[in-house]
């Protein structure tokens, strides 16, 4: 299975526009944004899970990566609240479950197989710096290595906005509302800009709360190419 899978091209999507598609876990619902492969998938979704719903315990042999962004997501490591950075590296593993409900981002098979960090964060609480380089930005770098860099960012109205996309770049917006490329993004939306793709954003009034990945593209078609194997 291959959807939206052309790492090439800029895609935009509007997340609470997609229809939801059924996992196989009753309860377990998800919007894809990107998928190459199966149930055993490079894949980035947002994922519902219904009250007391749940899925079996299991590995992560390729890494998951999620932001809560509603409710609470549960498994036998802790409880995540909504605000949430998680990164589960290859070869964990856990039993997933929500007993309220919750809404989560999810990012499957993008990490490189010997990362071992496991990270934590709760982004309601952390510090954000002035990026010098870039007025009107302020960040807190979430997780970094040579592969990729993983950030919040905070985007006052009117400022203009770019970044390094030398190796592809992905956002999600977590508040607010800003324009790029003559299109307007807001709460929930996702944008995947190619490599060397441009990239120029004016926040609104309300300014932009954004999660931002950088870099982690220039793997991306390696990724496909296991996926399809």
């Amino acid at each position: 299975m291959e959807i939206n899978a052309d790492f090439s091209r800029r895609s935009l999507l509007h997340t609470p526009d997609i229809q939801w598609q059924d996992s196989p876990m009753q309860g377990v619902r998800r919007r894809i944004l990107d998928r190459v492969g199966n149930e055993l998938a490079r894949a980035t979704s947002i994922v519902s899970y219904a009250p007391a719903s749940h899925f079996p315990a299991h590995a992560h042999p390729g890494g998951e990566e999620f932001i809560v962004l509603e409710g609470v997501f549960q498994d036998e490591h802790g409880d995540y609240p909504a605000g949430t950075y998680v990164r589960n590296p290859p070869e964990s593993s856990h039993t997933p479950r929500s007993d309220e409900g919750c809404l989560i981002f999810v990012k499957l098979w993008q990490f490189d197989k010997d990362d071992r960090h496991h990270v934590v964060s709760d982004m309601n609480k952390v510090l954000l710096q002035i990026d010098a380089s870039r007025p009107g930005t302020r960040m807190h770098t979430l997780f970094e290595n040579s592969r990729e860099s993983v950030r919040l960012e905070s985007w006052e109205p009117g400022a203009d906005v770019v970044l390094d996309t030398s190796g592809g770049a992905e956002l999600l917006i977590l508040d607010g509302a800003f324009t790029d490329a003559g299109e307007k993004l807001e709460k929930l939306s996702w944008l995947r800009i190619p490599i060397n793709g441009t990239f120029s954003a004016t926040p609104g009034p309300q300014g932009a709360r954004v999660w931002v990945k950088t870099g982690h593209l220039r793997f991306a078609e390696e990724e496909k190419r296991q996926m399809s194997r």
